[in-house]
This record gives structure tokens, C-alpha cells and sequence, in this order.
């Protein structure tokens, strides 16, 4: 039984089938009996074609040799073997250069050409392999050996059907995916229901190179070849999708643009019609654009932009996105850079008269500019002021921006918890913005301004990022001369920008973060430094808030001085200000109310605006009870003095502190006890003592936490003074730290002790001798009338305190 199929070779499409039917047999490759072949078989060199077994293939002949054979074998109605030649373009081929397997063919028919070539319509049969070519002419001839193909063994069996399925499937899909191949070629397919009949009709009608051909009719079985054959139709069948995806994407693309073109030719018909032009306004983006100066890779990204904005509807909403974005690049100061004020000695000037104090921030502000002055180029340093609130970090920053002559602009990081507030959001997005960095600078209008990054310990990590390390970049001045914005999507450069922290606690800011910024400690303000800020600032500038006149209220120093000890307790100068505000504020009412006044307000007033006072000035009670001793302490609002007292009771010899004592001023208290036991001869103290009797160290205000090593003396001498039942030296203060060998160690704020023993009514203090270089450091005001005795060990302490 015969079927007809359709068959088409298509170089462009991968396989597809002939357009000419072509007979095959479902018997394809029935089996020649050996016997029945000749000794010599005819061989017919084949140029550009493969005769597979069981195939029905058109061949054209054209040379002396094929043309003899071809009539010879007509005539004899014989079989021949048709055999691929290596060489396509080898018109006389040499046997060498002919492959050992062949097929065995018979002629069907001959038809003449007008042009005088042959067409032989050839069926093949069984496969062969040429054991030795015996003669060359007329034509070759050869002896064989017939190849039979090996079947699929029975447990291959499921496999090699399943793989014809496979093989069947893709061809069909690959018809169905062409549309110029015929739809009647599918149920040819479908109707073959003999796997080696199957395998060889599509080997023989595929698109491939003569080399792949042989391959698979060399391939030793059925089951071999029939995987080959489907790894083949595999990749043409993806290679035929990825074409008809890109012609599909192709042909919609052009429609979309034409469609496209026709409706933006109609809307700039209709803006001609109304008199809307966006063209007068790109054209003044693009005559700003001339005036700046940009560097290349700038240049080219304006111009890729406005070009495409010129080329965008402005009724969609990526018109004015792009916009926003050109309008952005034009307002940026890219080069736009403001002259210092390299006067040095107005700076210092005008930063003394903004802000009392602050000597090592303004030092550093000088440092800058005289650097900035002599070499005319240098980065920015990156600034971080830290310290308690109210000390006027944040208004530093404005003053420093006056006094070099340069923009200002602040940024508040409170809070902050989204990365793209520092970095912008990506100007694909709806509602995209620029980050705050390029903000402020655009908000400025010049390149290198003073921008206060204010609480950036308050700066958390979310789900939005870590906007921390976004700083990151912002202050290192190595990085940020290439700042990357996501919206902007452009380097800019910040290393002329002067950027300023703040900060209340470092141990919140990322050690990654605090490494980047030269860190300066801005520490409370002492009691006399308030009374200065208060006449030079905050009283001026609450009667100009209220519009009193300076005629009109007077504070003395007495006055700011009860006002400061007794109504606030704070580093900074917040809380005093407020308080001044309150008391200006009365006044304006008396004023307004034409009530009587006296211009200098004093203490009755005060207490009557502002009530009673909240907390009491610690001053010297006097040393005459023994065992009660005059400390120093620091605290974050000053100095102040404190008292230790000491008593002994009958007992075994155990220690008791109170007064809401920290560890370390409890271990100071247990270290002076154990020193007075091991130097109980040297003090003169009968050993006894510290076995019959209890000792109780007490530090009144027991509510207020205390601790620090600063009162070890201080605990010794009280120690020392009950047991040995002797007064303490009037007027005495002391501080510093113990160790069990009888050393006395430096502490810290001697400053602030020192103007609380003044405060106090103290004239002469006991402290460690390498505190002296503290001394020096303090103003010669502060210390007048203070004797100081500076000792090395608690021997001379002793010496010293006790009478």
C-alpha cells in the first residue's frame, strides 16, 4: 500500500516539505535478499543529495559518467548504488573522496531535460557499505556489504516508539507554525504508522548540510538514529518559535509607531488649531542649556532627553516626567560656585559675635579656610558637632555658613527611615523624586554650600533600606565627588559641598558612618558661660521677638544668675531661653496694660513670673562636723559639690554605702577602707577599730544617681576624719581617684568642678598633680582666689585636709 505525502525544503524556515508529492512506501527499506545482488554493483555518485531506504527521491544528472550509468541501468532495469560524494563542487570525484555507506537504489523512471540533463526519480531500498571500488570507468563499480538496520531491542522497545511519537508531533508543529507549507502534509504524517518509515521520509526531506545527512544514515540502528533525528527537529522547531516571536514583536512594534505617528500628527494639528505650542518652551530649555556648563557626558544625556521629551505626546504621562527631569538638569549649579570669605580675622569675628565659646569647632572652620586660601582647591571636610541638646550645634552651621559668604540649607535626618530620602527614587517610578541631598543643593543654587545633616543619629534602618549607609557615600570625601542620585541617574559632584552633623548620642550613628566625619565634642555650657550667652543673644533677641526696647528691661547679673541656678538644670541654653521669653513676655503685658514698672527687674519679680524656684544652688555648709567632707562631681548640666559623711557604730568590721551609689564609687568606697586597714600604723590607728566597729558611708540626695572614681579621696578623708575624731580644713574640696597602693589618679571635668567650688564659696581644692595642665587650660577669671594643692598620693592628701 502506497500514501502519498508532500515534502518542502525551505533554507529559511528549517524543515519544511516538498511541494511536489512524492510516493513512499510504508515498507520503506524492505530487506534484498544478497543473494540476488551482482558481484559488482554500479556505483552513482551522488553531489548534493542522500538517498535514504524506502524514500522516493528526485535527482538531477548532468555529468558523462552519472548520465551513462543512469541510461545502462534503464536499460537492464538493474540496481545500482547511490553513494554521497565529500566534495559537492568535485565535478570528477576520486573514490578516496566518496563515503563507504551508500543505498541501494532503483530506478523508477528518466525524464530529458531541455537543457540536456537528466531527471531520475530513484527509491531506495537497503543500506550498504562499498568493500572495494574494482573499476573506475566507465563508472565506478564496487563490491558491497549489505547493512541491515539494528531494531530496538524489546526493553528499548517503549522508548524507540515513544521517541517516533515525539518525532511526529514536533513535525506536525512545525507545519502548523509555517504558514506557506501545505495543511494536507499533517495527515500524510499522521497516516505513517511505521517508525523506520517515518524516520527515513523526514531524514530525507529535512533542511540540513550533506555531512549531517550521512551522519544520520550512517547512525547503527534504528533507535540511535530516531534520537538524533529528534534532536535535530528539537532545535529547528526553537529556532522556527524565536523567528515567529521576532516577527510578531516586529510587526507589532511597526504598527504601534505608525499608530502612534498618525495620532501625534492629528494632536499637533489640534494644538495648531487652539494656538498650544510646547515647542516655545522646549526652545527655552534648550537656549538655557547653551549658558551651562556642562561636561560632555552631561551635554549628551540633556540632549537625549529633551530630544526625546519633543518627541513625546504631552497628553501622556511621561511627558511630564521627562519635564521634570530636564527642568531639574538645568537648575542644578553643576559649576556654579560662590567666592569665600578668605578675610580670616571677619570670620573669627563673626563667628565670636554668633556664638559664645564652641573654640575648637571655630578653630577648625579657621584651619579649613586658611588651607582653602593658600592651595585655592581642596575637598570639604566632613564635620560631625556631638553633644547634649541646646548647646546650639544647628545654629553653628548657619553662622558658618555667614561667616565664609557661602549658600546655607538643612537637612533634617530625625526619624528618617527611607534609603531613596537620601538617594531620590528611580524617575521610572510614579511620583519619582530626587533625594534630599540634590534638594537642598538645587534649593541653594551653588556647588559648594554649608549643609547641616541634622540629628543624624536619629537616622533608623526599615524595610525602605538603610538610609546610614547611603550616608555612607554623602560624607566620604574620597566617594562623593561621583554622587550617584537614582532620579538625577547622573554623577554629581559634593566634595566642594561643606557638609555639618549633629548629633546628641555617637554610640547611635554606625561606627562605618562616625569613621567618615572629623568628630567634635560641642560640651555643656557653665554656669558663667550662660550668663554671657544671655546678655550677648537670647536677651536681645527676645526683646526684638516681643518688640520691647532695651530701655525698657534690664536683667542684672545677679538676676540671670538666680534665673540659670535656680530655674533650669540643662547642657545647653533651651530651657533659659524660654525662660527669658517668659519673663519679656510680662513685661510686654505691663506694657501694653500701662501698668507700672521699674526697667530692672529683680529677684521678687522673678519668683513671681516664673513661681518658685525649682531647684536650690548647692553651697558650702561649712566642715565642722567630723567625718563630713566637701567632694566635687561633674554633670551633664556642670559642676556641682557634694558631701560625704561617714559614721561608726559597734559592730564586726562591715561596710555600708547609700545615697543611690553606682559600682564604681562603691568599689572606691570598699578600696579607701582597705587602704586605712593596711596603713593603720602609719596613720596612727589603733588596728582594733576595724574589728569592734561598722562603718556607713553616706552621700546625701539620695534620689540623685552618683557614680565615677572621682570621690576616692574624698571617701578616705571622711574615713580617715571619723575614726580618727578630727575636723576637716574650711573651705576644702577635693577630687580624684585612689588606687589600694595609695596613688591618687587625674579625673575628668575640672573645669566645671572648679567654677562649682567657686560658685560655692570654696577657696582652696586638693586635686591629682597631672590635673594641672587642666588648670592652665581655664580662664584666669574663673580661678581667681582658688588655691590649689595638687598631690600625688593620699599621705599628702591627709597632710593637707586634716587639722
Amino acid at each position: 500500500m502506497k500514501k502519498k505525502n508532500t515534502l518542502r525544503e525551505d533554507v529559511n524556515q528549517g524543515i519544511e516539505f516538498e511541494s511536489h508529492l512524492i510516493p513512499i512506501t510504508e515498507q520503506a527499506g524492505d530487506s534484498i535478499d544478497a543473494k540476488d545482488l551482482p558481484k559488482e554493483l554500479p556505483i552513482l555518485t551522488l553531489r548534493s543529495a542522500i538517498l535514504f531506504p524506502g524514500a522516493i527521491t528526485p535527482i538531477t544528472v548532468g555529468r558523462d559518467k552519472s548520465i551513462k550509468l543512469i541510461k545502462e541501468i534503464e536499460a537492464n532495469h538493474g540496481i545500482f548504488g547511490a553513494v554521497l560524494q565529500k566534495d559537492a563542487t568535485d565535478e570528477d570525484p576520486e573514490k578516496e573522496n566518496l563515503y563507504k555507506v551508500g543505498t541501494i537504489a532503483k530506478l523508477l523512471k528518466l525524464l530529458e531535460m531541455p537543457n540536456g540533463t537528466y531527471t531520475a526519480i530513484l527509491q531506495g531500498f537497503e543500506k550498504f557499505e562499498v568493500l572495494e571500488y574494482v573499476a573506475e570507468k566507465p563508472y565506478f563499480k564496487a563490491t558491497i556489504s549489505v547493512l541491515s538496520d539494528k531494531q530496538p531491542s524489546p526493553k528499548d522497545k517503549l522508548k524507540f516508539n515513544a521517541i517516533v511519537e515525539s518525532i511526529k508531533d514536533i513535525s506536525i508543529d512545525i507545519i502548523n507554525m509555517s504558514p506557506s507549507m501545505p495543511k494536507e502534509s499533517i495527515f500524510a504524517i499522521k497516516n505513517l504508522d511505521n517508525g523506520k518509515a517515518l524516520i527515513y521520509f523526514i531524514c530525507s526531506n529535512m533542511d540540513l548540510d550533506d555531512q549531517s545527512r550521512q551522519k544520520l544514515l550512517e547512525a547503527p540502528g534504528l533507535l540511535t538514529r530516531a534520537t538524533k533525528l529528534l534532536e535535530i527537529l528539537i532545535n529547528h522547531q526553537q529556532l522556527l518559535q524565536i523567528k515567529t516571536d521576532i516577527q510578531n514583536k516586529v510587526r507589532k512594534n511597526i504598527d504601534d509607531q505608525q499608530r502612534e505617528y498618525f495620532l501625534q500628527e492629528q494632536i499637533r494639528t489640534i494644538q495648531e488649531e487652539l494656538g498650544t505650542d510646547n515647542e516655545t518652551e522646549i526652545q527655552k530649555m534648550r537656549i538655557k542649556a547653551l549658558s551651562m556648563d556642562w561636561k560632555p557626558e552631561v551635554e549628551e544625556i540633556f540632549e537625549k532627553e529633551i530630544t526625546k521629551l519633543e518627541r513625546t505626546n504631552p497628553a501622556v504621562a511621561e511627558y511630564s516626567t521627562l519635564m521634570n527631569y530636564i527642568q531639574l538638569m538645568l537648575d542644578l549649579p553643576w559649576d556654579n560656585v560662590t567666592s569665600d570669605n578668605f578675610n580670616l580675622k571677619n570670620v573669627k569675628k563673626h563667628l565670636n559675635k554668633d556664638h559664645f565659646g564652641l573654640d575648637e569647632v571655630k578653630d577648625r572652620i579657621i584651619e579649613h579656610l586658611a588651607v582653602l586660601k593658600l592651595k585655592n582647591d581642596m575637598k570639604s571636610p566632613i564635620i560631625c558637632l556631638y553633644g547634649p541638646p541646646g548647646v546650639g550645634k544647628t545654629s553653628l552651621g548657619k553662622s558658618v555658613a555667614n561667616a565664609l559668604s557661602r549658600s546655607y540649607g538643612r537637612i533634617s535626618l530625625g526619624g528618617l527611615h527611607d534609603e531613596s530620602e537620601i538617594r531620590g527614587h528611580r524617575k521610572t517610578y510614579i511620583g519619582a523624586m530626587p533625594g534630599r541631598i540634590i534638594q537642598t543643593i538645587k534649593k541653594c543654587g551653588s556647588n559648594n554650600p554649608v549643609i547641616i545633616l541634622d540629628e543624624i543619629d536619629k537616622v533608623s534602618r526599615s524595610n525602605h533600606g538603610d538610609p546610614a549607609s547611603a550616608l555612607l557615600e554623602v560624607l566620604d570625601p574620597e566617594q562623593n565627588t561621583t554622587f550617584h542620585d537614582n532620579y538625577l541617574d547622573i554623577e554629581y559632584d559634593l566634595s566642594k559641598v561643606l557638609f555639618i552633623a549633629t548629633a546628641n548620642n555617637i554610640a547611635d550613628i554606625s561606627p562605618a558612618l562616625r569613621d567618615r566625619m572629623e568628630m567634635i565634642y560641642v560640651s555643656g555650657y557653665l554656669h558663667e558661660d550662660k550668663i554671657q550667652i544671655a546678655k550677648n543673644h537670647l536677651i536681645s533677641k527676645q526683646l526684638e521677638i516681643h518688640g520691647v526696647k532695651s530701655s525698657q528691661l534690664k536683667f542684672k547679673d545677679d538676676i540671670l544668675d538666680k534665673i540659670i541656678g535656680e530655674y533650669t538644670r540643662e547642657s545647653g541654653v533651651r530651657g533659659l531661653d524660654k525662660l527669658i521669653a517668659k519673663v519679656v513676655r510680662n513685661r510686654a503685658k505691663q506694657i501694653g496694660l500701662d501698668e507700672p514698672f521699674r526697667v530692672a527687674i529683680n529677684s521678687k519679680e522673678i519668683e513671681k513670673i516664673l513661681g518658685v524656684p525649682r531647684y536650690m544652688n548647692e553651697m558650702y555648709e561649712g566642715n565642722e562636723n567630723i567625718g563630713v567632707v566637701t567632694g566635687l562631681a561633674w554633670t551633664q548640666v556642670g559642676g556641682d559639690i557634694l558631701y560625704i559623711e561617714s559614721t561608726k557604730f559597734p559592730g564586726k568590721g562591715v561596710m555600708t554605702t547609700t545615697g543611690n551609689l553606682g559600682d564604681v564609687m562603691k568599689e572606691s568606697a570598699i578600696i579607701a577602707l582597705q587602704w586605712i586597714k593596711s596603713n593603720a600604723s602609719q596613720l596612727d590607728i589603733d588596728a582594733s577599730v576595724f574589728t569592734t566597729n561598722d562603718f556607713h558611708v553616706h552621700v546625701p540626695e539620695g534620689a540623685t544617681p552618683k557614680d565615677g572614681p572621682s570621690a576616692g579621696i574624698t571617701i578616705v578623708t571622711s574615713l580617715v576624719s571619723m575614726i580618727k575624731d578630727c575636723k576637716v580644713a574650711p573651705k576644702l574640696a577635693m577630687t580624684g581617684e585612689i588606687t589600694l597602693r595609695g596613688k591618687v589618679l587625674p579625673v575628668g571635668g575640672i573645669k566645671e568642678k572648679i567654677l562649682a567650688a567657686k560658685r560655692s564659696g570654696i577657696n582652696h581644692i586638693i586635686i591629682c598633680e597631672d590635673n594641672k595642665k587642666d588648670i592652665l587650660d581655664i580662664e584666669e577669671r574663673y580661678v581667681e582666689g582658688i588655691t590649689f594643692s595638687y598631690v600625688k598620693t593620699i599621705l599628702d592628701v591627709l597632710k593637707i585636709a586634716l587639722i
